[in-house]
């Protein structure tokens, strides 16, 4: 697995990569697109690609490491009295996203990639996704300091909401953000007061 990113030049290195790989993967096809051909396009090196990716097919998942490295940030910066699902909320919806660029991402990974694969990486991001909402309750709920269990399930029943809006979302016909937001509404919504 690659090693997180440490330092603000990291950081670019990373966006460089993810918007060198969206142009080729857009233009030819990721099975036509190579490690080498993104990190010509990124102006680094392949062993620099490789020290930020492990394959040209961790660059579909991208958006989400980015969007979760975002939502840990805009989460933290909720008022600490603010029910948990209005942050979260609030948190998700705050995201500066590049709707054309979200939406063909999302249909590149549902032609290009076995499902499997997708479903595995979404799981994973779900998981830190859940860890993120742990920690704003640990931190604004001190009662629930005491009570992991109650922390572990409520984080994970809104990521599970999120999640599940968001896959029904990629297999549906409509990958508008629009509908996406409301099913991530609908999804939160759902789960009550928390």
């Amino acid at each position: 697995m690659p090693r997180a990113p440490q330092t603000a030049r990291s950081e670019r290195t990373r966006e460089a990569l993810r918007r060198a790989a969206v142009v080729r993967f857009l233009a030819q096809g990721v099975e036509d697109t190579s490690a080498e051909q993104i990190a010509a396009d990124a102006g680094v090196s392949l062993r620099t690609f490789y020290r930020h990716f492990t394959s040209k097919h961790d660059l579909l998942f991208a958006d989400y490491d980015a969007g979760l490295q975002w939502f840990r940030s805009a989460l933290s910066a909720r008022p600490s009295a603010e029910p948990v699902i209005e942050s979260v909320q609030a948190a998700i919806f705050a995201f500066p996203y590049d709707v054309e660029a979200v939406t063909r991402i999302a249909a590149l990974r549902a032609e290009e990639l076995d499902p499997e694969r997708i479903v595995r990486h979404i799981r994973q991001v779900e998981t830190d996704f859940a860890d993120a909402v742990a920690e704003r309750l640990r931190t604004t709920t001190p009662s629930s300091a005491g009570d992991p269990l109650r922390v572990a399930v409520t984080a994970r029943c809104i990521a599970a909401a999120v999640f599940a809006a968001m896959e029904v979302w990629m297999l549906g016909a409509d990958r508008s953000l629009a509908d996406l937001a409301q099913m991530c509404r609908a999804g939160l919504d759902s789960l009550g007061n928390l």
